[in-house]
Order: C-alpha cells, then structure tokens, then sequence
C-alpha cells in the first residue's frame, strides 16, 4: 500500500483518528491556536469585519470555516463580528465544511449551548455543494492533514505488514521532486484539487489559512506522530506504527510552495504568505488586547497577554506558524 493510502486509511477510515470527534489542548493530543486563545479568532475576525467596515466586501457574505473541529474558531469569529456590529449576525451567512457526522453533532452541541437561536450554522460536507457570490474561507491546520507520499532518493514508501518499504517513484513523483529540489520529505496529495474546490465554491473569495511549515523544502522527513503531547518520529526505530494506527494523529511540515502553485494554478492569487505573528498582528491582535484590558480584570488581563504572547513568540507558535492568504 502506498504511503498516502496508508495515511489516509489512518486518519479518515473506518475509525480512523479523525472519524469522530477528539479533543484538542491539554486532554488530548496537541494544542492549536484556537486552542490557546479566543484571541486568534478574534483577530481573524476583526480582518474581515475591516474589509466589511470600510465596504470592500458586502454585509451579506459568507464566512466558511472547513474543517471546524469543536467549532471554537468560528465560535470566536462570531463573537468579535457581534462585538462590532451585531446586525452582522443576521446579514453574514455562517457555513462550515465537515464530512464526519459525529464532529457536526459535537459542533451543534457546541453552538446550542453557546449561541442557543442568535446565530444560524449551515453545514456542507464538500466544497462542492456551494455556489456562493462572495466568501471568506478559513481553515486552521488543514493542509498537514492531507496525504502525503514520502519520497527519498527517486523512491516512495510503502507499508507492508507495519513496516515502510521504498519502491520507485512514478514520473509524476519524479517531476515534483524535480520542480521543488525535493531529495527527502513529504509530496501532499491533494492540495491541486482541493484549490479547485475553493476557486469554484465563490465567485469573489478570500482564504486565510494558517499552519506549521516552510515557503522551502527541508529535504528531510518531518512527518511524525502525535499522542498525548509527546512526539514520535515516523523514523524512530522504537515507533510502532501499528501502536498508533488509527490512535494517535500523524502529521508533516506544510511546504508552502506547493500550496501556493495548486491555488494559482486554480485561478487564485496570493496575496500574502507570512508568520502568524506578523500576520495576527495586523489584524489587530495588539489592539483587541488592549480593548480587553479597559474592561478585563488584571488578573484576566494578564492571563490573556500570555496566552496572545504563545501565539506570537518566534519560538513558540509566531514564526513556525504561517498564514497563506489567497484572494479572487
């Protein structure tokens, strides 16, 4: 079985990791941004309410979040537009893209219990099913969950009874590797089409999405897995893949160029590609702070500016994190 089978069988299979809902933060495999602090969304939010403030985009458009988790993100994006304008709860159509019925019974529950009847979620579960005028698209950690082939040297793994065997790489492989100077690491699967899906989804559109990664190959293997915060190693001659199989979350390094050439090969274009700490910044994370701290206690205060300095510190989450960010 090729690697990318192998990989999609483990994560999006019959009770494969991501089949049903699992916990994100301290109790259970990894943390995200979301998972730190409210604040991301908020900034994330407080972006698209510029461009509505200042009518560059109409009240009427479409905020879709694909791949939602628990539906904290878009919890959060709600939460800041109703801050600065609360008609935007009636205007704005809020839609999120997810496959997997139990974490859509997770993110209902969600909702219920957060925004009762104030606020209307609808639910696809592809790209496909929409044809919308106008949309922001959000994602947060997407592209590491695609597929992906690991290829070394001309070859490309594959598993055979848990082990990882190589075999030769096809032409396709081949002239990817080639185009990015790849001599060891991840090829994603999957990234063309699903620009395809985004470029089609909206007639006018903006997708902001953001992830662990380089603009540049390592020319290394940085896939791993994730179980209860410790990391292992694809590699590691300890790992047992079929411990993890299906249990744990299995992960690689997002080669932003390669997302860059699926989404303007779809029509797209890019409008930025920057750390998450520049780019939080200028959404206004700074200033939504300290709009926090003249109503916040210092305490809460406090606990907040750490939390934000998580999402920005260089050695944290602000440099290795990045936002791609493609308009139509």
């Amino acid at each position: 079985m090729k690697f990318s089978n192998y990989m999609q069988e483990w994560l999006y299979g019959e009770d494969g990791y991501y089949k049903t809902f699992k916990a994100i933060g301290k109790g259970g495999d990894f943390y995200t941004a979301v998972s730190t602090s409210a604040f991301f969304g908020a900034s994330i939010a407080n972006y698209i309410y510029s461009k509505i403030e200042t009518s560059k985009v109409s009240q009427n458009i479409a905020l879709v979040e694909i791949g939602a988790h628990q539906g904290y993100l878009m919890g959060d994006m709600i939460r800041w537009l109703y801050t600065k304008d609360e008609s935007l709860l009636n205007s704005m159509k809020f839609i999120i893209v997810e496959r997997q019925d139990a974490v859509i019974e997770a993110q209902r529950e969600y909702f219920t219990q957060n925004f009762a009847n104030a606020v209307k979620i609808e639910y696809v579960k592809s790209l496909s099913e929409l044809n919308l005028d106008s949309a922001f698209f959000v994602s947060n950690e997407i592209f590491d969950a695609f597929p992906c082939e690991l290829y070394k040297d001309s070859k490309v793994a594959v598993v055979d009874e848990n082990k990882i065997k190589w075999q030769d790489a096809s032409i396709l492989e081949l002239e990817f590797a080639k185009k990015h100077s790849l001599k060891t690491g991840e090829i994603a699967i999957g990234y063309e089409e699903f620009a395809k899906e985004i470029v089609n989804a909206a007639k006018s559109f903006e997708f902001l999405s953001f992830d662990y990664g380089e603009k540049y190959v390592r020319n290394d293997f940085s896939i791993r897995v994730y179980n209860k915060h410790k990391t292992y190693p694809l590699f590691d001659e300890e790992l047992e893949l079929n411990e993890h199989f299906k249990k744990s979350d299995i992960t690689y390094d997002v080669n932003f160029n390669h997302v860059i050439d699926a989404f303007e090969a779809a029509g797209a274009n890019l409008k930025v590609c920057e750390t998450q700490a520049r780019a939080l910044v200028n959404f206004g994370i700074i200033d939504i702070l300290e709009q926090y701290h003249k109503v916040a206690s210092k305490e809460q205060y406090l606990a907040q500016a750490d939390k934000i300095k998580t999402l920005l510190a260089p050695t944290i989450m602000g440099d290795r994190f990045k936002l791609v960010h493609f308009i139509s």
